[in-house]
């Protein structure tokens, strides 16, 4: 390449000038320009003509760098194009969320977590509990020191925001709530104490029932369909809340096991179409008597 840009500079003054620019910019001072030198004093005409042409080239390259700071400071004037860039403001609408965190596995944690209610102080009380789980995979009692932190967090969670959760209760389900806080009360404190005692069996069984205690009070906060269901779906059979269906299957060619139940929980406030069409399906006895298909391993 440097043979190249040397026949170049050699063969037209103009790639000389723009060689030299180069050459400039990368900050290599040392670089000499490359020309014929005379024994004679006068100048020759190839450098008159290259002494031109660079005065000409640094003259238009101030003027760009004078319109370029110029621009910067006040602004590019518009030309009357359209608008290219979006608007600044959020994006998505204000009920639009992204879940951070990684992936919930929990059945119970997933319908908790997908009730139409909004309530930061229960949330408070929900997550330190639910948090016991990760605390239970430390091995041996030392997962009791994390599981005590939990349990104190839960507890002070609910102190302080058990007014905050009574005020998103619905009226008429204002006795259940307190009756179930209570509860939730008192299980805390027996907890604590089975934390204390260091029993780690014990621990998991009383985190269930008090997440169970907490699902109760969100169910409580939900007053009714909180949606409206579009006009084309109204004549449908919906499910505008949630249901529990006990379904049991008879096992084949397993002498360990006959028959076994599968409990399904409907979730008619995400999807009331869908669990509307199986309740309605279940209650006509469809799924009597029909034989599951499956794959391999696979149910």
């Amino acid at each position: 390449m440097a043979a190249i840009l040397s026949v170049s500079c050699c063969s037209s003054p103009s790639a000389q000038g723009l060689f030299t620019c180069l050459r400039r910019r990368s900050g290599r001072s040392s670089w000499r320009r490359p020309g014929f030198h005379c024994s004679s004093s006068a100048p020759s005409r190839i450098d008159l003509v290259w002494e031109e042409r660079k005065r000409s080239f640094d003259l238009k390259e101030c003027a760009l760098s004078a319109a370029l700071a110029i621009g910067l400071v006040m602004g590019v004037p518009q030309l009357g194009l359209p608008a290219c860039a979006s608007p600044v403001g959020q994006v998505l609408p204000d009920l639009s969320v992204l879940i951070s965190g990684p992936p919930i596995k929990d059945p119970g944690a997933l319908l908790r977590y997908a009730l139409p209610i909004d309530n930061k102080a229960i949330r408070e009380v929900q997550k330190p509990l639910e948090d016991i789980s990760d605390s239970l995979k430390i091995a041996g009692v030392k997962a009791l020191d994390s599981v005590e932190r939990n349990v104190r967090q839960a507890s002070r969670a609910l102190s302080q925001g058990r007014t905050f959760i009574m005020a998103s209760v619905a009226e008429s389900k204002k006795a259940h709530g307190e009756e179930l806080l209570d509860k939730l009360v008192v299980g805390l404190d027996e907890l604590q104490r089975i934390v204390e005692k260091r029993v780690r069996d014990a621990v998991a069984p009383k985190q269930k029932e008090l997440l169970n205690y907490v699902g109760s009070v969100e169910e409580d906060m939900v007053d009714g369909f909180p949606f409206e269901v579009p006009e084309e779906c109204r004549n449908m059979p919906l499910l505008k809340g949630r249901a529990t269906v006990d379904m049991k299957v008879k096992v084949k060619d397993n002498p360990n096991v006959q028959d076994c139940i599968f409990r399904i929980v409907l979730d008619g406030y995400n999807a009331p179409v869908t669990t509307g069409n199986f309740v309605d399906l279940v209650e006509r006895h469809f799924y009597d008597g029909m034989e599951i298909q499956r794959g391999r391993n696979k149910i």
